[in-house]
């Protein structure tokens, strides 16, 4: 038996997370996690002097990201990685650690080593947002700047780069034949909240700014189906505002753990009722003239999986040849990552070979 306190016990039902605290100073030690609701939860019981422990039971997930919530004094809080559990997670508010059940199986181009494709880092200049756009270009490995090619557009491509290793993927998928020599344009928003939330002229901006400044430094095929667009979130939620308003800006969409907020969900917020607006919109709309093949993802466990739902029959009633992929995971970086094989790779080989 391992002593109390030495790091969590993982089965297939669930973990028994455990926290050793040598220096007596917890007062208190609550589970941060976002797999289950209470998301702040449960509390950690002390079962000998510095050793705290409580039992999970394991929701619809095969990853389990979380940190430990340590109070040292009635109004400090710490909010730490657990010491004794080394795997770790990316993301943009800093890591977390990781619990993987005994079935998670990683991505096996996660591993793997090829060469890599070239890059040109670039500012868009845009007139419609009134700032410039960090953007980085990717070209396959060997691909001539010169031969048009098919383009991704991913927003927040360099996240998706630093967190989920959207470029490794893209590399190998390349050099293992499973998709054809292209390119990305990998887009960090300089204002997220508002170009992301069914900005009018962010949707400009991706079809009469980015893709024609990409352009003008590597050649591109100009067929509506050799562009397809990447979001996640709030990303996800703009590349279909991108579409509807600008059909030719994007031949096909992959939308990870869409931003389909409505009915109440939030209020007050200029940008958020936009969002509501343009959901709301969707909804109600009986058919759609120009639809495009669209692949969604959701993780079993967000709260927004109702939402994304409801999204997808609409779109499938409208024509779309649309599908929900549920995935056994959360809202993060690496649940996103996980679904690019097979959906992305599927999505992008069947309208570009």
């Amino acid at each position: 038996m391992e002593a109390p306190g030495s790091g969590p016990v993982v089965d297939a039902s669930g973990v028994r997370f455990r926290y050793e605290d040598p220096s007596g100073r917890a007062e208190s030690v609550t589970l941060v996690q976002e797999v289950a609701y209470p998301r702040h939860g449960p509390s950690l019981v002390e079962v000998g002097e510095g050793k705290w422990e409580a039992g999970f039971e394991r929701p619809p997930v095969d990853r389990l990201e979380y940190r430990f919530e340590v109070a040292v004094a009635p109004h400090h809080h710490e909010l730490i990685l657990d010491p004794a559990n080394p795997l770790r997670a990316p993301g943009a508010f800093g890591e977390r650690s990781v619990i993987e059940f005994p079935e998670y199986e990683a991505p096996a181009w996660v591993s793997t080593e090829v060469e890599a494709g070239a890059v040109i880092e670039i500012d868009v200049p845009s007139e419609l947002l009134g700032e410039v756009q960090p953007t980085r270009i990717w070209s396959a490995a060997g691909a001539d700047p010169a031969a048009p090619l098919p383009l991704l557009v991913a927003l927040d491509g360099l996240e998706f780069d630093r967190f989920s290793g959207l470029l490794r993927l893209l590399d190998a998928e390349v050099a293992g034949g499973r998709l054809p020599p292209m390119r990305a344009a990998l887009c960090h928003p300089t204002r997220r909240g508002d170009h992301y939330a069914a900005n009018p002229d962010f949707a400009g901006y991706l079809a009469r700014e980015l893709i024609p400044a990409v352009g003008e430094l590597v050649a591109l095929r100009p067929e509506r189906r050799y562009r397809v667009g990447l979001g996640a979130s709030l990303g996800g939620l703009a590349v279909l505002h991108a579409h509807r308003l600008e059909p030719e800006t994007f031949g096909g969409l992959l939308l990870q753990s869409a931003a389909f907020l409505h009915h109440g969900h939030v209020m007050g917020d200029s940008t958020f009722q936009r969002i509501e607006e343009f959901v709301s919109e969707l909804l109600a709309t009986p058919a759609w003239d120009d639809p495009v093949p669209l692949v969604m993802t959701c993780g079993t466990v967000e709260q927004n999986l109702v939402n994304n739902r409801e999204c997808a029959s609409a779109l499938a009633i409208q024509g779309y040849p649309a599908a929900l992929q549920v995935v056994r995971d959360a809202h993060n970086w690496i649940a996103w990552r996980d679904a690019w094989t097979p959906y992305l790779v599927d999505l992008l080989g069947r309208l570009w070979t």
